[in-house]
């Protein structure tokens, strides 16, 4: 877990993260109150954005896939089933990038529950009593490729990577 506080502000950190990754399509659930997201979209007029408010996704955005997907006050208006649910289904079918940005002390998620779903701990924001963790997901990122699998350690070296059985 990260200790210290980030000096950015949430809205700075969701920013950096819009510029960072520029998505051609853009799923938010939860809150639409972002100015972030406001800015980011109309730089972007061409990016597809969808909003769904918190809770299971309507069935035209369950069948969509989307660059990236952005949690904002989302998982505290859930119990912790469906938000589960929800988290991970949309990491399994909907995108491939998530950005989950979560008050732990107002919902009953643990750090190991966002860690059990592959999601890291990017950054902390403290706003008088409130604190807020930003947790990232790409699945690029999600595992490194084991320095083992190579053509070095392959059998017949000048077969690797063109048979597959």
């Amino acid at each position: 877990m990260i200790e210290r506080f980030s000096s950015r502000t949430p809205q700075q950190a969701l920013a950096a993260l819009l510029a960072q990754h520029a998505p051609q399509s853009l799923l938010l659930i939860g809150s639409d109150q972002l100015p972030a997201l406001q800015a980011f979209l109309a730089a972007h007029p061409d990016c597809h954005y969808a909003h769904a408010p918190a809770g299971e996704l309507p069935a035209e955005l369950a069948a969509q896939r989307f660059d990236l997907a952005i949690f904002v006050d989302c998982l505290e208006h859930l119990n912790k089933r469906s938000g589960l649910q929800l988290l991970a289904g949309v990491r399994n079918l909907n995108a491939s990038k998530i950005a989950v940005l979560v008050d732990l002390a107002a919902c009953d998620w643990q750090l190991s529950d966002f860690y059990s779903l592959a999601l890291e701990a990017s950054e902390r924001f403290q706003r008088d009593t409130q604190t807020l963790t930003l947790f990232t997901y790409d699945l690029r990122e999600y595992k490194q490729v084991p320095d083992w699998l190579n053509a070095k350690f392959w059998a017949n070296p000048q077969l690797f990577g063109k048979y597959w059985w």
